[in-house]
């Protein structure tokens, strides 16, 4: 059973937006965009795991804004621009911390985790009265699903359920809320932000980007399933654990990738030579056996959710892929804040329980971030490799299809039908430019 196949999305007409240069090179539509998409969307800044106790917090920054996410004494989680109230300085510039206070750095007035006014030195020379317990931090809406933590700088924008559509359903069954980061990384790259999120958003390259997943992974768009739904979000579902069909006629083998997918199932990659097709099946048929008693939650996947890449493109900027019921990745394109030809790329990976047996796989066939650790790092692309070989072979094309995108010879794309997504995570776009 696929559930892609089985809850198909409202896949709404395409309206064929002009894909021109100005969306990745204007000053003037990057600043459109600012105030009539960011400010108005959910955007993810946290993974409720990250932040386990109360006075535990993460940092964000988007566009020209910084917030604070902070667990609370009584559990729960709320979210502050970071700005002290005092004369504007930031809170901190940590990106993770603990924290009993926040203490601004410039005159030492504190606020308390809730974002209330606790201390302020010399309070008594305030005209009228001291502030503490009155002044609060600015704060914002925040909600929560399957571990990853949702902001709006909108009052008035819906709820986050309404906001994702179909993906709370799918999200939901995966019981992510408790999968904890396996690598972080932050690369500073010279595109627009769109660039590498069209890339997310059509798997066309993979043939030429990523011919190493020939092995593991199918690249024949007409056995994915494509949909894109009516709240602006697109789907897409590819077998995976199992070699692509057009190596029939190529070097049909199990390679280091997909015997490091059979191996912490208990499967000998070698039972397999001479029946490579049916590597997927047998996965399967572990997982569900096996699964359980390992501390995975799967009583709620369908079996193609064991094994397959689940890709969800969360508008405006986020790429959340589900490798099988055992990993989750999480692709945040964000806008520099006043440069549009750069922008700032995350790439974090989260393991769930049960998970932690292929750490014994490190280094092997394509899992080399499991040996990176959970520590956040930040650099320039073309200074390092993330360490993570597809997300590194992704972001080897987009620093070139910037520049060629800013040519007085690009007139604007010409996209195949398996690019669908593409156009219509522009025409959304357009469709929160044109509705302010």
């Amino acid at each position: 059973m696929s559930r892609a196949s089985e809850t198909r999305w409202v896949n709404p007409p395409l309206e064929g937006t002009p894909i021109t240069s100005e969306r990745y090179t204007s000053s003037d539509f990057m600043e459109s965009e600012w105030e009539k998409i960011w400010t108005k969307v959910w955007l993810l800044v946290a993974r409720t795991p990250e932040i386990p106790n109360p006075g535990d917090y993460s940092v964000e920054e988007i566009g020209s804004e910084s917030f604070i996410t902070v667990r609370q004494d009584d559990g729960g989680i709320r979210t502050f621009y970071n700005v002290c109230q005092h004369r504007g300085s930031r809170l901190t510039f940590a990106h993770e911390g603990y924290t009993n206070r926040f203490v601004c750095p410039y005159h030492g007035w504190e606020w308390a985790k809730s974002g209330i006014l606790e201390q302020v030195p010399d309070e008594e020379d305030f005209p009228g009265g001291s502030p503490c317990g009155e002044l609060s931090l600015v704060e914002v809406r925040c909600e929560t699903h399957a571990g990853f933590v949702f902001i709006t700088m909108n009052e008035n924008a819906p709820s986050l359920q309404e906001y994702l559509g179909p993906v709370w359903d799918d999200w939901e069954q995966y019981h992510s809320e408790k999968w904890t980061r396996t690598s972080a990384a932050t690369v500073a790259v010279d595109c627009n932000w769109k660039v590498p999120q069209d890339n997310s958003c059509e798997s066309y390259h993979l043939r030429s980007v990523h011919p190493q997943g020939e092995y593991w992974i199918e690249h024949d768009y007409k056995q994915c399933v494509f949909d894109w739904c009516l709240e602006g979000h697109n789907r897409m579902a590819i077998m995976m654990g199992i070699p692509a069909k057009s190596l029939i006629e190529k070097d049909l083998r199990i390679d280091d990738q997909l015997a490091s997918m059979l191996e912490p199932w208990g499967l000998n990659p070698q039972d397999f030579e001479g029946r490579e097709f049916e590597t997927r099946e047998a996965l399967q048929k572990a997982k569900r056996a096996m699964g359980q008693d390992r501390g995975y939650v799967i009583g709620d996947l369908v079996d193609d959710q064991l094994t397959d890449a689940y890709h969800y493109n969360i508008f405006p900027n986020v790429t959340i892929s589900y490798s099988g019921c055992e990993y989750v990745s999480m692709q945040r394109m964000r806008p520099h804040p006043t440069n549009p030809a750069k922008c700032f790329y995350d790439n974090f990976t989260y393991g769930a329980a049960g998970s932690e047996s292929d750490a014994a796989l490190a280094g092997k066939g394509g899992k080399e971030w499991l040996s990176e650790g959970s520590q956040r790092e930040f650099f320039t692309y073309g200074d390092r490799l993330m360490n993570r070989r597809i997300a590194d072979q992704d972001l080897s094309i987009v620093t070139g299809q910037q520049l060629g995108l800013a040519s007085r010879a690009y007139a604007g794309v010409n996209l195949l039908a398996q690019e669908d997504r593409v156009q219509r995570f522009h025409d959304v776009i357009n469709r929160y430019l044109e509705s302010c």
